[in-house]
């Protein structure tokens, strides 16, 4: 169950339908290795091993895979899901990618 300040019933649950939900970082504690939020990765630099490839646009959360939405020079667009075989790393200030598995050259 989740609680919010201030809401005590339903109706008052209710009239915040639509509402954005913010926490503030600092309860969110520290995270483990490996993780990351999503605000991390949008405006990181995305390479494949030392080719630079673009910047990470947003993040699209799909029932499948999260996706990252890179944007190439030209304002191409290329999605990236996040999984292993697509995304070899990610350290805080870029995310190293595999274009080959993409089908990219």
């Amino acid at each position: 169950m989740i609680g919010l300040e201030g809401i005590t019933d339903r109706d008052a649950a209710a009239e915040l339908k639509g509402s954005e939900i913010t926490v503030e970082r600092s309860v969110l504690g520290e995270l483990d290795a490996g993780e990351f939020l999503v605000d991390d990765l949008i405006g990181l630099d995305v390479t494949d091993g030392e080719r630079a490839v673009g910047t990470v646009r947003d993040v699209l959360l799909l029932p499948s895979a999260d996706v990252l939405e890179v944007e190439r020079g030209g304002g191409e667009l290329l999605l990236v899901p996040l999984v292993s075989d697509a995304v070899r790393s990610v350290d805080g200030h870029r995310v190293d990618i595999n274009l080959e598995f993409l089908g990219e050259s």
